[in-house]
C-alpha cells in the first residue's frame, strides 16, 4: 500500500505495511509484496547551507593581486544532511532529524525541507555555511561560516519525537558532518537500538562519532577509511594497509555488517560479514568498479551514493547489490554535474532534466541531458548478438564521431521478430551488461521497436551511425535525421565478422545441438 507523504513538521503515521526484521544484524528478508512502495528512511545528521556564486572574471583587484568576481548568479539549498534526506525523497518518505538554527539561513533550510519532515534538533551557533565562488565553472574560493552545529539541549524528552520516528522506519541513513550529532550520547543510544532491528547506513565524518555497532553498511571515502584504520590501536601495515583490506579491518573493529568504501573512479571496496561468522575471520572484499568520468564535478556524490545505499537496502538489497547500485547512481551524480547540476535543475522548475540516477529517464530526457553538457551526440542502434570483434569495431568507431555514444539495443522480444524464434542466443540483461562494458559506450537504451525511428526522433542525436553493411537509403530513420539536421554516417564494416557466421559455425561443429534456422534477417 502506498500512503500519502506526510506533511511538514509531523511525524508520519505507524506503518501500515511493516517490513519484518529478524537478528540483531538483520537486513529486510520479506517476500517482494511485503516491501512498501515507497519506505519510511530517517535520515539523522548535520545540515548545512550550500551556496554557490558563479560570476564571470575579467581583471584583477586595484589593491591586491586578487581576480574580481562580477557576480551572475547566487544559488543556495541545503547541504549535508538535507542533501542527502532530498535525494532520498524521491523515492522513500523521509524524516529529517538534525540540529536547525534559529535564524534566517535556518529558515532558508527549513523553507527548501519542504519536501520532507523535520524533526529539528536545538543548534548551537549560527547556521553552518558553506560558500563557494567560481568564474565560468572553476572554483576559486570556499567560504566557511556559522557552526559549531552541536546540538543542543538533547534530552530523553526532547529526543521522543527521534524515538517514534526511528520506531517506525525501514532504514536509517547517518549523514555525518562533523557538527556533533553522531557523538550526542543519548541520539548514539537510539541508532544503537534501531541498527539492531533495521538497516541502518552510516557515512562517516573524520570529526565525527564511530559508527555504532551492528551497522548495515559504513561507507568512508577511501581516505576516511585510511585515516580511521591509522588511529585502531593495531593500525594495519604493509599489504593489510591497501584499501581493499582496510575495509575488512574496519568492518571488524566497528562490528558492522559491511563496510563499503568508496575510491572514486575506481569504484567501490566492500566486505561483508559471512553469514554466521562471529567477527573473527577474514571476509572476502569485493570490488565494484565505478564507469569512468571525464571532467566532472564530484561534489555530493557521497550523499547520491549512501542515499542510494540506503534505499535498496530499505527494498531488501544486500549490503553487496546496494553499493553496486550506489557506485552507478554516485557515477550518473558526477556525470550530471554534481550538487551545482541538482541545484541548478531544482532552480530550473519541473521541466528540467533533473540529475536523479534511481528515476528512469526518458529518451527525450537522455537526449537533452547530454547535449546540455556540450559536445557531440551520436547514437547507433543494433542486436549486438554474440558481441565481436566487428562490432567492437564499429562502437568504437562511432564513439569517435563525438562526445557521448548511445546504444539503442534491440529487446529480446524485437530480436525474435527480426532474427527469427531461436534468438536472441544471449539475452537482454547479458547483452545490455556486456555493452555497458565497454568503454566507447555511455549509455545503452532498450529498443523495444523493430526499428528505431521513434526512439531517435526522441534522442535526437546529432549523428546517427551505422554499420558499413547498411546504406541509407535502406535507414527509414535516416529521414528522421534529416529532419531536425543531424547527420548520418555508415562505418566501415570488418570483413568476415557476424553474428549468423558465428551461430553457422556452432552448427557446423555441433549440428545435433544447433537448432538456430539458417535464414535469418541482416546481422546486428
Amino acid at each position: 500500500m502506498t500512503r500519502p507523504g506526510p506533511a511538514a513538521g509531523a511525524v508520519p503515521p505507524a506503518r501500515l505495511t511493516p517490513v519484518p526484521h529478524t537478528g540483531p544484524h538483520a537486513v529486510p528478508d520479506a517476500v517482494p509484496d511485503a516491501v512498501p512502495a515507497r519506505p519510511l528512511v530517517v535520515v539523522v545528521g548535520d545540515v548545512l547551507l550550500d551556496r554557490d556564486v558563479d560570476g564571470t572574471v575579467t581583471r584583477l583587484a586595484p589593491d591586491a593581486p586578487v581576480p574580481v568576481v562580477d557576480v551572475a548568479q547566487v544559488r543556495q539549498s541545503p547541504g549535508g544532511a538535507g542533501l542527502a534526506a532530498l535525494l532520498c525523497a524521491p523515492r522513500a518518505d523521509v524524516v529529517l532529524v538534525a540540529p536547525l538554527a534559529d535564524d534566517a539561513d535556518g529558515e532558508e533550510l527549513r523553507r527548501q525541507l519542504a519536501d520532507v519532515t523535520l524533526v529539528p534538533l536545538g543548534h548551537e551557533g549560527p547556521t553552518r555555511r558553506k560558500t563557494r565562488v567560481r568564474s565560468s565553472g572553476q572554483s576559486l574560493v570556499r567560504v566557511d561560516e556559522g557552526g559549531p552545529g552541536t546540538p543542543a539541549g538533547v534530552t530523553p524528552e526532547t529526543a521522543e519525537p527521534v524515538r517514534e520516528a526511528l520506531a517506525r522506519c525501514d532504514a536509517v541513513l547517518v549523514a555525518d558532518y562533523g557538527g556533533g550529532v553522531t557523538r550526542d550520547p543519548l541520539l548514539r543510544e537510539l541508532l544503537a537500538e534501531t541498527a539492531g532491528r533495521v538497516p541502518l547506513v552510516w557515512d562517516p565524518h573524520p570529526r565525527g562519532g564511530p559508527p555504532v555497532p551492528a551497522a548495515a553498511l559504513v561507507t568512508p571515502n577511501a581516505a576516511e577509511a585510511e585515516r580511521a584504520a591509522g588511529n585502531l590501536p593495531d593500525p594495519p601495515a604493509g599489504q593489510d594497509g591497501h584499501v581493499p583490506a582496510v575495509a575488512d579491518v574496519l568492518r571488524r573493529a566497528w562490528a558492522a555488517r559491511s563496510v563499503g568504501v568508496t575510491a572514486g573512479e575506481r569504484g567501490a571496496f566492500v566486505a561483508a560479514r559471512p553469514d554466521g561468522d562471529d567477527d573473527g575471520a577474514p571476509a572476502v572484499v569485493r570490488h565494484l568498479p565505478a564507469r569512468p568520468v571525464r571532467g566532472a564535478d564530484p561534489c555530493g556524490a557521497g550523499d547520491r551514493f549512501a542515499a542510494t545505499a540506503v534505499d535498496r537496502l530499505a527494498r531488501g538489497d544486500t549490503p553487496a547489490d546496494a553499493v553496486r547500485e550506489a557506485v552507478a547512481a554516485a557515477s550518473a551524480w558526477v556525470a550530471s554535474g554534481g550538487a551545482d547540476g541538482f541545484r541548478q535543475a531544482r532552480d530550473a522548475g519541473p521541466r528540467a532534466v533533473v540529475a536523479e540516477p534511481d528515476r528512469p529517464v526518458t529518451r527525450a530526457e537522455l537526449g537533452a541531458r547530454l547535449r546540455a553538457t556540450g559536445g557531440v551526440l551520436v547514437a547507433t542502434s543494433g542486436c549486438f548478438d554474440l558481441l565481436h570483434a566487428g562490432h567492437v569495431s564499429m562502437l568504437t568507431a562511432a564513439r569517435r564521431l563525438g562526445d557521448h555514444l548511445v546504444v539503442l539495443l534491440n529487446s529480446d522480444r524485437s530480436v525474435r521478430r527480426l532474427k527469427g524464434p531461436e534468438r536472441p542466443v544471449v539475452p537482454l540483461a547479458d547483452r545490455r551488461r556486456v555493452l555497458e562494458g565497454l568503454e566507447c559506450v555511455d549509455h545503452v537504451v532498450v529498443l523495444d521497436d523493430d526499428e528505431p525511428s521513434a526512439a531517435v526522433a526522441d534522442l535526437r542525436p546529432d549523428i546517427w551511425a551505422k554499420g558499413g553493411d547498411y546504406t541509407r537509403s535502406g535507414l527509414p530513420e535516416a529521414a528522421v535525421v534529416h529532419a531536425y539536421g543531424g547527420r548520418v554516417v555508415t562505418l566501415p564494416r570488418l570483413d568476415g565478422r557476424s553474428t549468423t557466421g558465428l551461430v553457422s559455425q556452432v552448427r557446423a561443429s555441433d549440428p545435433a545441438n544447433a537448432t538456430i534456422p539458417p535464414t535469418m534477417r541482416r546481422s546486428s
